[in-house]
């Protein structure tokens, strides 16, 4: 049973670790490529995560989708690409379980990405802290506007930050400088 169950757990891993791999075919035009070393840690990392936040996947797991959905990021680079990965990962399982399974993958994934680059530019505390927190509560309480757009355009309905507008500083530099 044993020799079994660590047949199971190894194929397990390197079917993971394939999966990861693979996403180097579309990953390389946005000059990002991960080593096998850099999958095996996001692998180990995945098994870390699950159990952190007592949750089972199956297949390949959600980070080829997190790839795909983040590859062509401004704010990813080589650098910083797997460290980010990882963190993505983490969130992304954390935010799961806050919102209660409510949320598909998918619209999580498209939330996460759409605040990624157009709210935390690239921060991922700010991504995880605020951005995600509220939307969360919000999901908790109910709300489930995100279904209809697949989690685009959704934080603006419960950003309490007033953010850069165009027209606004349009309008203040014609008070300024021209009465």
């Amino acid at each position: 049973m044993l020799l079994e169950k660590n047949w199971m757990a190894l194929w397990q891993r390197q079917n993971q670790l394939g999966k990861v791999l693979e996403t180097n075919q579309v990953t390389e035009r946005f000059g990002l490529v991960l080593s096998e070393q850099e999958a095996e840690m996001i692998v180990a990392e995945r098994m870390n995560a699950l159990k952190e936040h007592q949750r089972v996947e199956f297949g390949a797991g959600i980070m080829p989708q997190i790839i795909y959905e983040f590859c062509d990021s401004d704010f990813i680079d080589q650098s910083n690409y797997a460290a980010t990965l990882i963190r993505l990962q983490e969130i992304f399982y954390l935010y799961k379980n806050e919102m209660q399974d409510e949320i598909s993958d998918e619209e999580l994934l498209h939330f996460m990405k759409e605040q990624f680059e157009e709210i935390c530019f690239g921060d991922l505390d700010y991504l995880e802290g605020t951005c995600l927190n509220i939307f969360a509560q919000a999901v908790r309480a109910g709300y489930d506007g995100y279904k209809a757009s697949d989690g685009y355009g959704e934080y603006g309905k419960f950003d309490e930050v007033k953010r850069w507008d165009y027209e606004l500083y349009q309008e203040t530099l014609r008070e300024l400088f021209w009465g």
